[in-house]
């Protein structure tokens, strides 16, 4: 395992400094998914949610939580994002809406933060339009999938990158 690089010699919690690294293009990847019931799915799915168009308010909200990621994780970078690219999909079995995030920019450090809380925001979204329907939801499975880029180069995960249950 990796040293973690965001406590310093005396394990005090610090803002890694990244400014000797130099620009590259950053992407990453990231996914998860909201379980819900088939009646919520059909809700979303017919465009019959009380409060509007369920996956567009879920894309742009995902997309402001992946530009907001600093604002919300202390020891994140405040980056300039070149991409935020949000997909929304429904699933029937089970049923689910799966959302994965897709973050890009040039810079000195990675965007796998920015990645994985536009999947979170993106999935709150879908909660919230939907609970009055479905209080039950269950959002599970984030994670990311692939990064590129930086000293650490590219990384895909693998089945066997899963954690044991």
């Amino acid at each position: 395992m990796s040293v973690l690089t965001h406590f310093d010699s005396e394990g005090q919690a610090h803002m890694v400094d990244v400014s000797a690294k130099a620009p590259t293009v950053r992407v990453a990847v990231a996914e998860g998914r909201i379980r819900m019931q088939p009646e919520t799915l059909a809700l979303i799915r017919e465009g019959r949610a009380g409060k509007g168009d369920v996956l567009g308010v879920a894309r742009i909200a995902a997309i402001q939580g992946a530009k907001r990621t600093a604002d919300l994780i202390p020891l994140c970078h405040p980056l300039a994002l070149s991409r935020v690219a949000v997909e929304l999909t429904l699933e029937d079995s089970p049923c689910a809406v799966r959302c994965q995030a897709t973050v890009q920019t040039v810079g000195p450090t990675g965007v796998e933060m920015e990645a994985l809380t536009a999947v979170q925001v993106g999935l709150l979204t879908v909660y919230d339009m939907c609970k009055a329907a479905d209080r039950g939801m269950l959002i599970t499975d984030v994670g990311l999938l692939e990064k590129q880029g930086g000293k650490s180069g590219h990384w895909v995960r693998a089945e066997g990158d899963l954690p044991a249950a």
